[in-house]
């Protein structure tokens, strides 16, 4: 594989001084027309040490505007990124639509890193790499246009190379003895290269192996790549929009027809028995037993540094807020945080929709609550047709691989979906009308959802039946009578907590 990249091309200083004018100036005209468009740059940079990888990535913020790129090397994670799962600082990092984020010692490092050293074997090592393929293709499916670059010496060179930089006062600090360490490796960190790059070079996030002997070559390699792919980047998003106008008004017709279709099968949310009650002394009674089983076992699960996660999605006017406040209120208010999802903003519309959520992952031993969550991608936004289909669609295995993530870093998540009947929300609507101190929580939205109660029905039979799994199910909560919901939110969280703490 790497055969190609060690044939000695060169690029003079007179050639260089020639090319870089006309090439900087095509890059900056570029990303003037980036910072206009729906989609962000990633670039990564990896490859063998010395190689130039830091004299490329310094390269491209100088030819470039550097307010529009965001660069970022990672080192060994600190404690704050160590009590989140692992790809929490790279979500947080990415760029909003309209810039490039250039990531150097990135998510590959790690698992090349073990393999190499024997820590990790073929299957665990592939898992990682599979896991890679997929956070790269969810940003790729967004409209991320990646770019991956593995720089590349032969061993000979590369022995050349880090002997010269010791040399020079001013750079031999960039040499220190885990370069040679690893040079003595070179063949088992060439080999766990390869094998990472033969599985994660897919057509939407490609590798471009890099000849590195000359440092003025590989330069003009990278940019040339780098202008070519973002030109036709920006060309294919303009064809796009024309053709995606002209086919709107048809796809929009057959999409009411479809989902009106859909809205008539049975639902899991028609199996339910919505007439489950509790009388007021026995909800006194259950709340105050649940709410004090909770506090001790949210204690314990402190004390082995495990955070709980918490999303709570239902009708309007099923009962969250109230479930939600009778849920944290068992706890020390230092502890939990809910957050409240509304529209998102612009910032957060610059970004793929699961970044605002990785964004707000609690730190171990912390309780997090979403009002609403991601799932808003597969119900608001699939009925309110703000996502297009193949959107909401490709959504849950997102999502799906979104929660494996945090229940495997040893989160403990619960999903909840508090159910009442149509009939039930219409009372609960007139009653907000007539109280003042809740007249607030009812707009003119909550109206306009109700006359599609049938669609969204639909879609939540999806979202339960494509997310529920093993590891994260939903839990559906009876929520005619506000007691009964209470209770069972709580109690069922207790029983979950309990299950976890077991767990080795």
């Amino acid at each position: 594989m790497f055969e190609a990249a060690e044939l000695g091309h060169k690029i003079s200083k007179k050639e260089f001084a020639k090319l870089e004018p006309t090439l900087r100036l095509e890059l900056l005209e570029l990303q003037q027309r980036l910072r206009q468009a729906n989609f962000p740059v990633i670039i990564v940079v990896a490859g063998v040490d010395g190689a130039g990888k830091g004299e490329t990535i310094n390269l491209l913020n100088e030819w470039m505007d550097p307010r529009w790129i965001v660069t970022r090397a990672y080192n060994e994670p600190s404690d704050e990124e160590q009590e989140r799962p692992e790809f929490w600082r790279y979500w947080r990092d990415l760029p909003p639509k309209g810039k490039i984020g250039v990531y150097l010692s990135s998510w590959y490092s790690e698992p090349v890193l073990q393999r190499a050293h024997g820590k990790w074997g073929r299957g665990r090592f592939d898992a990682h790499l599979d896991r890679i393929g997929s956070f790269e293709k969810t940003l790729a499916d967004s409209g991320a246009l990646i770019l991956k670059f593995w720089m590349h010496l032969g061993k000979k060179d590369q022995k050349k190379r880090l002997k010269a930089l010791e040399k020079n006062p001013l750079d031999s600090w960039r040499v220190t003895d885990r370069d040679w360490k690893h040079w003595e490796m070179y063949e088992k960190f060439i080999g766990a290269s390869e094998r990472a790059i033969m599985r994660t070079s897919t057509g939407q996030a490609p590798w471009s192996i890099i000849e590195g002997r000359d440092l003025r070559y590989s330069a003009i390699t990278v940019a040339r790549i780098l202008k070519k792919s973002i030109s036709k980047r920006l060309s294919d998003i303009e064809l796009e929009a024309e053709l995606l106008a002209q086919k709107k008004k048809k796809k929009k017709a057959t999409r009411k027809r479809r989902l009106t279709q859909e809205s008539t099968q049975q639902t899991v949310l028609q199996a339910l028995k919505m007439n489950k009650a509790l009388e007021k002394d026995s909800y006194n009674q259950g709340l105050a037993e649940q709410r004090a089983r909770l506090n001790k076992l949210f204690r314990r699960a402190q004390s082995k540094n495990k955070s709980v996660l918490l999303v709570f999605e239902g009708w309007d006017a099923g009962g969250k807020g109230g479930a939600i406040r009778r849920l944290t209120s068992a706890l020390d208010a230092r502890d939990w945080q809910v957050i409240p999802i509304a529209a998102p903003t612009d910032e957060e519309r610059d970004h793929h929709y699961l970044w605002r959520f990785w964004r707000h992952l609690p730190r171990s031993g912390r309780l997090t609550v979403f009002d609403r969550s991601w799932y808003g991608r597969v119900l608001v936004e699939r009925v309110e047709g703000f996502a297009r289909e193949e959107e909401w669609r490709r959504s849950y295995a997102e999502i799906n691989q979104f929660e494996e993530q945090l229940v495997d870093h040893g989160i403990i998540l619960a999903k909840y979906w508090l159910h009442i009947t149509k009939d039930e929300q219409l009372r609960r609507f007139k009653e907000r009308e007539k109280t003042p101190f809740k007249r607030w929580k009812l707009t003119d939205e909550d109206w306009r959802n109700r006359k599609q109660w049938d669609l969204y029905q639909q879609a939540v039979n999806e979202m339960v039946t494509r997310t529920s799994t093993f590891n994260a199910p939903w839990t559906l909560v009876e929520g005619n009578d506000k007691r009964f919901a209470r209770v069972k939110v709580i109690e069922t969280l207790c029983d979950q907590l309990e299950r976890s703490l077991k767990k080795k």
